[in-house]
């Protein structure tokens, strides 16, 4: 059998005296989907927060492609292949539609400041590239009117739309939707 894409073992996590996950074993395989299902309080956010580095556990392992992510940052996550939606959005309102999908390309941009001064072209070219991604999902995500407007003067429905098209856009193996 191949390995798991996500393997939680024995996942706890604590706030003081408060245990918002207690023991926890999962295994998700690629290609599948599954649902977190539960009361307000049950532990859902603090779960996904857990495997993408926001919170550390206080016990237990969380293996990505047999890779520990325990003690990993969020962008450190982020750039093995997961991302994220967030319960409340997490986008920068004074910015277009289009600039705030352009940030879920950011973790897979090869050039940085110092090599995108020197490598001019090669920049642009990757920036040409990200940009179709993003139209690409703009399409599906049937946002096309909006993609020039502020994220912050749109409703809350297309908000959560572009919020899953930021987390589509880092072409993730595992993409954790909360509460979409």
């Amino acid at each position: 059998m191949s390995t798991p894409l996500l393997e939680i073992k024995g996942l706890s996590l604590h706030f003081g005296g408060i245990v918002a996950i207690s023991d926890l074993d999962l295994t998700v395989r690629g290609g599948t989907v599954h649902a977190v299902i539960g009361p307000n309080g049950a532990g859902k956010t603090s779960l996904f927060n857990c495997i993408s580095g926001i919170y550390h556990p206080t016990a237990g392992q969380l293996l990505f492609k047999d890779m520990d992510l325990s003690r990993l940052k969020p962008h450190q996550i982020a750039e093995k292949g997961i991302a994220r939606t967030f319960q409340n959005i997490e986008l920068f309102a004074h910015m277009t539609v289009i600039d705030n999908l352009l940030l879920g390309c950011h973790s897979r941009m090869s050039t940085g400041l110092v090599s995108a001064a020197f490598f001019w072209g090669k920049a642009l070219k990757e920036e040409e590239e990200y940009r179709l991604e993003v139209e690409r999902i703009i399409d599906f995500l049937e946002i096309e009117k909006v993609r020039k407007k502020t994220v912050g003067s749109l409703p809350y429905g297309l908000q959560k739309r572009v919020e899953i098209g930021r987390a589509l856009a880092m072409k993730p193996e595992l993409l954790l939707l909360d509460e979409p």
